[in-house]
C-alpha cells in the first residue's frame, strides 16, 4: 500500500546529496523538522524547515546529547495510521504524523580511524539516530527511512513514480537496510569496547562487515559467495580480468600472506590451491620469480603470482610465458600492463595499498564459529635456540627462518625444504608428518638439481614426534633442520640430531594451518 509523504525529519552527518532530498520534498510540499547542524544547512541552501527544539518546544540540552529524544517525534513515527486509538491519541497530546525519516549516523567508525582519545570516541557513539531509525524501520508499513545518501536517487523515483507516495515494497527494503545499518554500528562499537577492555570473547557476538562484491561462485559452481570488509576497501584492486571467485581471493590472501612477511622489493610467491607452489627472495626480481616457479613448475601453471615488487615490463614478459588465473604486484609499470592486459581473462591485482591488519580468524561448522586471533607473530632471535652440537652460521639461521617462515603458512602438516632463501621442496597437508617429508623431498628430486655441498634446510610447523622424519630428511640432503619443541621426545630428537651431525634449531612457538 502506498502512503502519501507529508511530514519529514531531516538530521545527517553526511550532508553530501541534500540538494537532490530538498528538491523532491519542497515539488511534494513536505514539510521539514530537521536537527540544529542540518537545519543550517538547509536554510543556507534557501529551503524552509523547522529545526526539532522549535517542533518539540524543548531545548537541546546537555551538549547536545539529548535532542532527538522526544515523545512528539517517536509518537509522530511510530503510531499506527490505521488505528484509532493511536489517532486519538495524536490529537489528544496535540502530536503530528511523520512520514519520512532521513538520518545517519555520528560518525563512529571514523573517528575511530583519525583519533585515539577515547572521550572523542564515546562522543561520536549516536544515540539518538540509531533510536529515530529503529523505530521508523519497525514501522515501515507506514514509514518511509532513509539511512544512505546512496538510497536518495531510488526514493526519487519511487516517490516520483508514486506522486508523493513510496510503495509498500519499497518501504519493506529500506526497513531491511536500516536494522543491517543499526546492528553494524552496533557491532562496530562493541568491538572497540571489547578490544578497550581486552575482551574478545564476549557471551554475545556480532560480526560486521561492509559488501564489497557478490562472487562469481563459490568453492564451486553451485554455491553463491561474497566478499565482506570490516572497511570500505580490501586495500587492493582489480585493474583488469576477469570477476573474481572465492577461490580466487582464497588463493591472493594465500599468497599476500606470506608476501608480506618477506623483505620488501625482493619476493615472490607461487600460490594454488591456497598453498605456496613456490617462494624465493632475490635482489634480482626476476631471478626472484623464476626461482620461485623452479620449486614446482608444474604446480604453478594455473596458479596466482604475488610479487612484492613493481611488475616491470621485463617481469610481465617472462610472467606472460605461464598461464595464470592471478598476478600480484606492488604496483605495475605502464608497459608491463600493456603485456598482460592482452590476456583478458587474466586478473592483475595492484596490492601497493594493502595495509596489514590485526583481524580475528573466523571459522563457521555447521551452526557454530570458531573464532582465533591470526598467526602473525614476528619472529626474532629469542624465539629461537640452537641445541645441536653443531651451530649455524649467520647467514644459515637466517635461511632457517626464512624456511619456517613459509612453513608456517603452507596447510598442516607442512613440510619446507629451501636453498639459499628459495623453497625447493614442499610437502602440504598430510595426516602423517613422515609423509609430508616423503612428499616434499620427491618434489625436490623432480624439479632441482642437487649438488652434494648444497646446502639444503627443511623446516616443520610442528614439532618431529618420532626420529623418523628427521632421518628421511638427512638421508636425502638435508643438512639444518628448524622445527617447534615440545615434544616428549624433544631430547631423543635433539641427541639424533647430534648423532647425525645436522644443525637442529627449536622454536618457542608451534604454528598449525588448517
Amino acid at each position: 500500500m502506498n502512503k502519501k509523504i507529508k511530514n519529514a525529519i531531516i538530521s545527517l552527518s553526511d550532508k553530501s546529496e541534500i540538494k537532490l532530498i530538498l528538491k523532491i520534498l519542497k515539488k511534494y510540499n513536505i514539510n521539514i523538522i530537521s536537527s540544529g547542524g542540518t537545519s543550517k544547512e538547509i536554510k543556507k541552501l534557501g529551503y524552509k524547515c523547522s529545526e526539532v527544539s522549535e517542533y518539540t518546544k524543548s531545548d537541546e540540552i546537555l551538549d547536545g546529547r539529548v535532542k532527538t529524544l522526544h515523545p512528539k517525534l517517536y509518537a509522530g513515527i511510530l503510531s499506527k495510521r490505521d488505528n484509532k486509538k493511536h489517532k486519538n491519541e495524536l490529537n489528544k497530546n496535540n502530536y503530528e504524523e511523520i512520514d519520512l525519516v532521513i538520518v545517519n549516523f555520528y560518525p563512529f567508525e571514523e573517528t575511530l580511524k583519525v583519533t585515539k582519545n577515547h572521550g572523542k570516541i564515546i562522543e561520536n557513539i549516536d544515540i539518538g539516530g540509531p533510536a529515530l531509525v529503529r523505530a521508523s524501520a519497525k514501522n515501515y508499513n507506514d514509514i518511509t527511512v532513509l539511512t544512505s545518501p546512496n538510497q536518495y536517487k531510488e526514493f526519487v523515483i519511487d516517490l516520483e513514480k508514486n506522486k508523493g507516495s513510496t510503495s509498500l515494497e519499497f518501504r519493506k527494503k529500506l526497513s531491511q537496510e536500516a536494522f543491517n545499518l543499526t546492528a553494524y554500528y552496533d557491532s562496530v562499537i562493541s568491538e572497540y569496547l571489547s578490544v578497550q577492555n581486552n575482551n574478545y570473547f564476549t557471551q554475545k557476538k556480532t560480526i560486521h562487515g561492509n559488501l564489497i562484491e557478490i562472487l562469481r561462485y563459490g568453492e564451486n559452481p553451485h554455491q553463491k559467495s561474497a566478499i565482506y570488509s570490516k572497511s570500505n576497501s580490501l586495500g587492493i584492486f582489480q585493474l583488469s580480468g576477469k570477476k573474481l571467485s572465492y577461490n580466487n581471493y582464497n588463493d591472493i590472501y594465500a599468497a599476500l600472506n606470506i608476501s608480506q612477511t618477506l623483505p620488501k622489493n625482493t619476493g615472490t610467491v607461487i600460490v594454488k590451491h591456497a598453498n605456496p607452489c613456490g617462494v624465493s627472495v632475490n635482489k634480482s626480481n626476476i631471478e626472484s620469480y623464476r626461482e620461485a616457479l623452479g620449486c614446482d613448475p608444474v604446480s604453478a601453471f594455473g596458479g596466482i603470482v604475488s610479487c612484492n615488487f613493481r611488475v616491470t615490463k621485463k617481469i610481465a614478459q617472462e610472467l606472460n610465458k605461464l598461464f595464470l588465473e592471478v598476478i600480484i604486484g606492488n604496483g605495475f609499470d605502464t608497459n608491463s600492463l600493456k603485456i598482460l592486459k592482452k590476456k583478458k581473462n587474466l586478473r592483475l591485482i595492484d596490492a601497493s595499498k594493502l595495509k596489514q591488519q590485526s583481524f580475528n580468524n573466523i571459522k563457521s561448522n555447521l551452526d557454530s564459529m570458531l573464532f582465533q586471533s591470526i598467526d602473525n607473530k614476528i619472529f626474532d632471535s629469542k624465539n629461537f635456540k640452537v641445541v645441536s652440537k653443531v651451530k649455524p652460521t649467520k647467514k644459515i639461521f637466517n635461511d632457517l627462518l626464512f624456511a619456517f617462515n613459509v612453513c608456517r603458512n603452507v596447510q598442516s602438516n607442512a613440510i619446507v625444504l629451501t636453498k639459499n632463501s628459495t623453497t625447493v621442496g614442499i610437502g602440504s597437508g598430510q595426516p602423517s608428518r613422515l609423509d609430508s617429508c616423503k612428499i616434499a623431498i620427491d618434489k625436490m628430486k623432480k624439479f632441482q638439481k642437487i649438488n652434494q655441498n648444497d646446502m639444503i634446510l627443511g623446516a616443520s610447523d610442528a614439532f618431529f614426534p618420532f626420529v623418523d622424519g628427521i632421518e628421511t630428511l638427512v638421508q636425502n640432503g638435508v643438512s639444518a633442520i628448524i622445527q617447534p619443541s615440545g615434544s616428549i621426545r624433544d631430547k631423543e630428537i635433539i641427541k639424533f640430531a647430534d648423532k647425525l651431525g645436522i644443525i637442529l634449531v627449536f622454536s618457542n612457538t608451534r604454528h598449525f594451518k588448517h
